[in-house]
């Protein structure tokens, strides 16, 4: 079978057949899976003396091309031989270890992608970096050199004093242009001096800054050590309010971890809250963590990649990539803000971390740690039910109050017209300046606007490639999609009528608040951060430390500063549409805000200062904003559980997504009810039962809805169509939907199906 390439190898050595293996091996038959959309391992002739094992990096023929996979079984090949394509080289890296490979399989199973896909998840590190070039240093050879000249002399001595720097270091640190340095090196004077590699992972030390613990801490953090110590799956549910000192606690089952000669894994949410949290590690262990992000260059990863296969990397914090790293020696998994919707991979394969993280960790056999303020509703049904063990810890650090939170009614208290500050919040505001602290306004939209209309006609901005509002960036004066990445100049004049001076942005973004909040506030430092603003890891954590610093008055934020930070002067935090989250049809919108309106109030006053917090609302009555303003998060917990279980959702029942999209809509919604009607068609199965067609779906039967137009209908130029899948725990999902694309129509003309199972998004 012909298949696309994947690519051949460019950073590590291939060797040629039979070389660097056992010369005395016996010729085999091989499996190998290619990271290409394909689901079968295909089998290839190794010839005798390669010695290949599964997880071993090969390089074979996949059609007209050569491509690297990995091995994925290995047998002895018959004594007649055979007519199989040979295997052309082996890759000079670290095999896969088993439990990688088993977890590669159970993606693929759980979100029915070809496994070749899986697979990429942990391919890509390796190949996608240049071999690095070698790095070379200046040192003096002690040779004199022909003519001797101030310059010449400011350089050699630079040399003695500082050696092994580049040239243009050299000639920076003496003062003299790059000449000087060219003829010292040409009349020998001077040499150059091959670099080792910068070292991939510093070696941490577990008891290099041990923490002093409240009690409650000590309890948690004993009870995780003890699990790390004795090895073995355990999941740990670690919950407490912010600013209990979370990360303190599961840092000890970390340092129990590198006592073990083990590695651990810790999981961030957000690429920009690495940074905070190495510098954590690197207090409190004497060392940085190796870090893996996609923001990290690619040699830097590829690096990162061996140390972890070897061992040499103890401790990696990352994304959620970092799941497919190939750990020697996991003995520890930590998801630090467990409920974050971030966790969920939207494209391609699409699987969500924290349940990746749980199923790694039994396959490794090591512990598995879920740390949340705010629990998702799943990890608590399964702390609940027995499944996971729960640590809690109820105190702030120190003993510090958690800040009094109220609400500031909008039908009562509603802002000035054009503003979206209330006047109550901006007294509270004005108290804060006042008192040398700092105030945080939450907005959890990007931009300054999420609309831009015309006055005279009505016009608004879309994008030309979804149905989707165009935001209002006014630092960069574009409007951007959200969604596809379209951008536009903000024009002068209504593109649709010719009006001038009619375009109105609608709505508050941050930077609208960060203008309002400086209008009302002149002479206070205003710092605005969300993810549009900041470049990648290091500016972040450059801002994150000015915040900490005392070097701004006002935070104006979006979800980014909500989660896992600790300023100490910060004492007011106000949202600014506490309740937006609410209006949406997510099964998961009431918890999603619970979360939210927690994690960002739970921002003030953890340190000596009291803090307080308000919510601009309109609706103060629901059920959320009761839970949140009487700090009572365990009536939030019961009431979400109840309806959850009445209505059969997760983690009651089981949701799949089926998104059938392409070029046209009629082409489109076509073959989504020929998808929807070959349900009804399938074979009876013991694993599965359907209603039949018209009638509602039963406790124990799986419930097809749609299809639907999905509520963003054109996304990057493709029509969108819906399913939803309803499944009891019983039935087998999987099973169902890999029949149902087995008896529905071909996905040609452009036409393609997406599979999400278990989706965090209904748009």
């Amino acid at each position: 079978m012909r298949a696309q390439n994947a690519g051949r190898a460019a950073t590590p050595d291939i060797e040629p057949e039979g070389a660097g293996a056992d010369a005395g091996a016996a010729a085999q038959i091989v499996d190998v899976l290619v990271p290409v959309a394909l689901d079968t391992a295909y089998s290839y002739h190794a010839p005798a003396g390669l010695g290949l094992a599964p997880g071993d990096f090969v390089e074979v023929e996949l059609g007209p091309r050569r491509a690297a996979g990995v091995v994925w079984a290995a047998r002895a090949a018959p004594a007649g031989g055979s007519n199989l394509k040979p295997v052309r080289a082996r890759i000079d890296l670290p095999p896969l270890p088993k439990p990688l490979r088993d977890l590669v399989d159970f993606v693929a199973r759980w979100t029915l992608s070809p496994r070749g896909m899986a697979l990429r998840l942990a391919m890509r590190a390796p190949f996608s970096a240049a071999r690095e070039a070698e790095r070379f240093g200046l040192v003096a050879t002690g040779a004199p050199p022909r003519r001797e000249t101030p310059a010449r002399t400011r350089a050699l001595d630079a040399a003695r004093r500082t050696p092994r720097q580049s040239k243009a270091a050299l000639a920076r640190e003496a003062g003299v242009s790059a000449s000087v340095v060219d003829g010292l090196l040409r009349e020998g004077a001077l040499a150059l001096e091959r670099l080792s590699s910068p070292a991939a992972a510093p070696a941490p030390d577990p008891e290099f800054a041990p923490p002093t613990l409240s009690a409650g801490q000590s309890a948690a953090a004993g009870a995780l050590s003890r699990s790390v110590a004795a090895g073995g799956f355990e999941a740990t549910l670690l919950e407490g309010v912010t600013g209990s000192g979370k990360t303190e606690v599961y840092m000890e089952a970390v340092a129990s971890a590198l006592r073990a000669g083990r590695q651990t894994l810790v999981l961030m949410p957000e690429i920009a809250l690495t940074a905070p949290f190495v510098a954590r590690f690197a207090a409190r262990f004497g060392a940085e963590p190796v870090e893996w992000h996609s923001g990290a260059p690619p040699a830097r990863r590829a690096r990162a990649w061996s140390a972890v296969a070897t061992g040499e990397a103890k401790i990696v914090v990352g994304a959620r990539s970092a799941l497919f790293l190939p750990f020697s020696t996991l003995g520890l998994i930590v998801v630090d803000e467990e409920h974050d919707a971030a966790y969920k991979q939207e494209d391609g394969v699409a699987y969500h971390a924290r349940d990746m993280a749980v199923a790694r960790a039994r396959l490794e056999g090591c512990a598995v740690v879920l740390a949340s303020a705010t629990p998702s509703v799943e990890t608590r049904v399964n702390a609940d039910q027995g499944r996971y063990r729960r640590l809690r810890l109820d105190a702030r650090h120190g003993g510090q109050a958690t800040p009094k939170i109220e609400a500031i009614d909008l039908r009562l208290h509603p802002p000035p017209r054009g503003r979206f500050i209330s006047p109550t919040l901006v007294s509270a505001m004005a108290g804060a300046l006042s008192r040398g602290e700092q105030s945080l306004l939450f907005v959890n939209r990007r931009g300054y606007a999420p609309l831009t209309l015309c006055r005279a006609c009505g016009h608004r901005f879309q994008c030309p490639n979804c149905t989707a509002w165009l935001v209002e960036h006014r630092f960069r004066r574009m409007l951007m999609c959200h969604h596809c990445g379209h951008a536009e100049p903000r024009p002068e004049l209504c593109p649709n009528c010719g009006a001038a001076e009619t375009l109105t942005a609608c709505g508050p973004g941050v930077e609208r608040l960060g203008e309002e909040a400086a209008a009302l506030f002149p002479d206070a430092r205003v710092m605005i951060l969300s993810s549009d603003a900041l470049s990648g890891p290091a500016e972040a954590r450059a801002e994150f430390d000015a915040v900490a610093r005392g070097d701004c008055d006002i935070v104006v934020g979006t979800q980014l500063v909500a989660k896992g930070h600790n300023f100490p002067l910060l004492t007011l935090v106000g949202v600014i549409d506490a309740d937006i989250g609410l209006t949406s049809g997510d099964p998961r919108a009431a918890e999603r805000t619970f979360q939210l309106l927690n994690q960002v109030t739970g921002r003030a006053g953890r340190f000596e200062r009291q803090g307080r917090a308000f919510a601009q609302t309109w609706q103060p009555e629901h059920p959320v904003m009761r839970a949140i303003l009487s700090g009572d998060g365990e009536r939030f917990y019961a009431e979400e559980i109840g309806q959850r279980a009445r209505a059969g959702l997760p983690p009651f029942g089981r949701l799949a997504a089926l998104i059938v999209s392409g070029d046209d809509a009629a082409s489109t919604e076509r073959f989504a009810r020929a998808l929807a009607r070959a349900a009804h068609e399938l074979p009876p199965s013991d694993r599965w039962r359907l209603p039949p067609p018209g009638a509602f779906a039963g406790e124990d039967e799986i419930a097809l809805l749609g299809p639907a137009e999905a509520p963003i209908a054109v996304l990057r130029g493709r029509v969108r169509f819906r399913l939803l899948a309803r499944a009891p725990r019983t039935a087998d999902l999987q099973g169902f939907l890999s029949a149902l694309l087995k008896a529905g129509p071909p996905q040609r003309g452009g036409v393609r199906v997406t599979v999400d199972v278990d989706p965090q998004s209904f748009l």
